[in-house]
């Protein structure tokens, strides 16, 4: 436990389905439901307008659509919520080398290693200077919570919600978890739970006043006696960031954007040479190639390509790179472009590479096969129809005409579209075209912001720097809540 409020923890909220408001104006402030839209489907995230009418995660999609039949059902947008992810564990790593993610919207961060926070009040300054760079990075609010351990600034943050901050100040930990239910602890699942009520215990005073003794008779000696040290208020876990290398990548920022398409290919090949002798280096081999772009308006693209096995031969690494780029729309500049690796391993199999090669070469595209003259004289079998295109509802969709959009829904041949961005003051229009529409096309996912109009006072801050005074801002003592 420590005497500061310096471990952080973030928690994004209503994490897709704020993403989703925030790409499509006109479901902003509206309910939305982000999972699988099939039979068997389950939620993912349920936006606070949502909840309202009893919507949670995990919950059955059809059971979903009954308790709130109005709301909007999307399939999730991965590609966007990773970029937005990684947008936020940027600005948490401008804090301190100590972060530690649980999922792609909530961290960790041990304040205290990064130096930026020693005391209550830089602690929160730091705090609320996270939330204010989110909202301007990404356009979506984050709750946080303060505290001297990891179990309280998580319990901080949960209480902060939605889009705000709790700050716990060591000491009081005690009375704060006192009324609360066991099951707000750390490994305190429904079995547990139910066992501890069968013995009269439903908060955490309660297992407080049993005493150690009598949670390892119910728990066993390891369960029991971590489950009495917490709810006295007790925890030592420390922020851990990630230590093994899961990749190796190298990436660079141009002055000024790239519009020559052949530039931009040069530049990937260079970068993947780099990136190649960084992996010889640390003696490791690769089997996934991965191809990051940011273009002209800061949306960022990645694309990645799973070998047969790995390798770290710069030829092949650079040709899978540059079929990557194919895929990748440069058009209006790029401004960064790296090349990375995963999948690392301690060998390499390059047989393989010349050898799927060669397969690949001497068949037939599948389309093609069925138009093959036979061997026996029969009269070739005509090829068959491309099946109709999909439209899930949520998938970003371009057309030639009206621009960029997303789907609102399909059936019995026809795709409905919303045109409208991120950025745009109100409501797009919609439009119906038949699946096959040749005008329209799948697109990428547009940035929340538009960073290249933002104000420059609204940028991120730079990291915090050490506060040379631990003169306060008149904080007191126990759970301390802010929000705007």
């Amino acid at each position: 436990m420590r005497a500061a409020p310096t471990i952080l923890h973030l928690d994004m909220d209503a994490f897709f389905a704020a993403a989703e408001q925030a790409a499509k104006p006109s479901l902003r402030g509206k309910p939305v439901v982000v999972g699988g839209l099939g039979p068997r489907g389950v939620v993912s995230t349920a936006s606070y307008e949502a909840r309202r009418f009893g919507v949670h995660s995990a919950m059955p999609m059809a059971q979903a659509r009954r308790l709130c039949p109005n709301a909007a059902y999307l399939v999730p947008r991965f590609t966007l919520y990773r970029e937005v992810s990684n947008q936020v564990m940027e600005l948490l790593g401008r804090l301190s080398p100590l972060v530690e993610p649980l999922s792609l919207d909530e961290a960790f961060v041990d304040l205290e290693a990064g130096g930026v926070a020693d005391d209550t009040a830089s602690a929160r300054r730091v705090g609320e200077q996270l939330r204010r760079d989110i909202l301007v990075v990404t356009g979506l609010s984050g709750s946080v919570g303060l505290a001297g351990s990891k179990m309280l600034a998580k319990i901080g943050s949960e209480q902060a919600k939605p889009d705000g901050l709790v700050l716990i100040e060591p000491g009081t930990e005690r009375e704060l978890l006192a009324p609360l239910s066991v099951r707000t602890l750390p490994g305190v699942g429904p079995a547990t739970g139910e066992h501890l009520r069968r013995a009269g215990m439903t908060t955490v005073s309660h297992l407080a006043e049993a005493g150690e003794g009598e949670l390892v008779r119910l728990l066993g000696k390891a369960h029991g006696g971590s489950l009495y040290r917490m709810a006295v208020g007790y925890d030592d876990r420390p922020v851990i960031a990630e230590r093994d290398t899961k990749s190796v990548s190298v990436e660079d920022t141009f002055d000024v954007d790239l519009h020559d398409r052949q530039r931009v290919k040069s530049e990937v090949g260079r970068l993947a040479d780099r990136c190649v002798q960084r992996l010889r280096a640390a003696e490791r081999s690769g089997r996934t190639v991965v191809l990051k772009v940011r273009r002209y308006d800061f949306s960022t693209l990645t694309r990645s390509e799973t070998l047969r096995g790995p390798t770290d031969d710069p030829s092949v690494v650079r040709e899978a790179a540059g079929r990557l780029l194919e895929a990748v729309d440069t058009t209006g500049g790029v401004r960064l472009l790296g090349v990375g690796v995963t999948g690392l391993a301690d060998f390499t199999q390059e047989d393989l590479f010349a050898q799927a090669a060669a397969e690949r070469a001497a068949e037939p595209e599948p389309e093609d096969r069925a138009a093959l003259p036979s061997t026996d004289g029969t009269p070739a079998e005509e090829p068959r129809p491309p099946a109709p295109r999909r439209w899930p509802a949520g998938q970003d969709v371009r057309h030639s005409e009206y621009g960029a959009g997303w789907v609102q829904g399909s059936g019995v041949g026809r795709v409905t579209v919303r045109f409208e961005e991120p950025w745009s003051t109100g409501p797009g229009r919609v439009r119906t075209f038949g699946v096959d529409d040749p005008h329209l096309a799948p697109a990428e996912p547009l940035p929340l912001v538009r960073a290249v109009e933002a104000d420059p006072d609204d940028q991120p801050s730079p990291p915090a720097s050490r506060p040379k005074s631990r003169s306060g801002d008149g904080a007191g003592a126990g759970a301390e809540t802010s929000r705007p």
